[in-house]
């Protein structure tokens, strides 16, 4: 829902990453033959300096000669180079990056799979919150639960699951806002992405039972329980769509929105704000340029 998806490249992923890699190799090569050239000119002149010019004749740290101080001293960081390029690669390039990320991706895992545990070991004991007033819901979730959408004038926000519009700020904006923190979505918004985005946690809500997910999304079927679970969370984002945003609109605090100054034919649209109920803390209006075909405003809710 939110960007266009990127087109696959043509050349296969594993030859991308095999050449990228080489060219890497070839650079950190390149750098250690310079330091190598610099430092055979830079000793020769050091002696040259001392013993033809005279540059501090007699003067001695730790009563060695100052150029042999400096060269040795020049010469245990040429080693060292080296030895990050041949060996510290060696036993920490590629396969020991693979093997540390399995290791955290399994530990992040089991740590999901403990959490969904605690979460049904409490669904009686939370049963009756859940079956509360949203009031009381809210009372209990102490942190900044926010909705970011982009709507337009007439509160369309998408048509066939995709976004109508492009606005490259639009987007900075809701990676610069939702990075680092949990952003709660219907199923179709997150099938909406070419893969999850990356540096946020991930939370699904679906009905459907055993709804397959990578790695580290988590999936709920109810958008109290996705609230529960990202409830550790100074500021978890409601993202969408049409549905989640009316089901949430009782439980979160903030409303950041782009309002974009035009109507669209859509099929999902945003639930209109009550003024009584909101109150505008800010506005930045954005007009039409070169990458934005519409001007838009980017506003800011707070309950009152």
């Amino acid at each position: 829902m939110f960007g266009k998806k990127t087109q696959k490249p043509q050349i296969d992923k594993d030859q991308l990453e095999l050449i990228e890699n080489a060219q890497r190799r070839v650079k950190q090569k390149k750098r250690l033959y310079s330091h190598f050239v610099i430092f055979l000119i830079g000793a020769i002149f050091l002696i040259l300096a001392n013993t033809v010019l005279g540059i501090g004749e007699g003067f001695k740290i730790l009563n060695i000669d100052w150029f042999v101080f400096a060269i040795s001293l020049w010469l245990f960081f040429l080693l060292y180079h080296v030895f990050n390029v041949f060996i510290t690669h060696k036993f920490m390039g590629k396969d020991w990056e693979k093997a540390q990320l399995d290791k955290l991706v399994g530990e992040q895992k089991l740590r999901i799979e403990k959490l969904k545990h605690k979460v049904e070991k409490d669904e009686l004991k939370e049963a009756k919150i859940i079956q509360s007033s949203p009031a009381t819901i809210q009372n209990k979730n102490t942190n900044n639960l926010t909705i970011i959408v982009a709507a337009s004038e007439n509160n369309a926000i998408g048509k066939d699951n995709e976004l109508i519009w492009h606005l490259s700020d639009d987007l900075k904006r809701f990676k610069s806002l939702t990075s680092g923190h949990h952003i709660i979505m219907g199923r179709k918004t997150f099938e909406s992405f070419p893969k999850p985005l990356p540096n946020r946690t991930h939370i699904v809500i679906s009905r459907q039972e055993n709804y397959p997910v990578p790695e580290g999304v988590i999936v709920v079927d109810s958008i109290e329980k996705a609230i529960e679970i990202s409830k550790n969370d100074n500021q978890p984002f409601i993202i969408g769509g049409g549905e989640i945003y009316k089901q949430a609109m009782p439980y979160v605090n903030t409303i950041e929105m782009t309002r974009v100054k035009s109507t669209f034919d859509a099929d999902t649209f945003f639930p209109e704000i009550d003024v009584t109920v909101w109150k505008e803390t800010k506005k930045i209006p954005h007009g039409i340029d070169s990458n934005h075909a519409y001007a838009f405003t980017f506003l800011t809710y707070v309950k009152r």
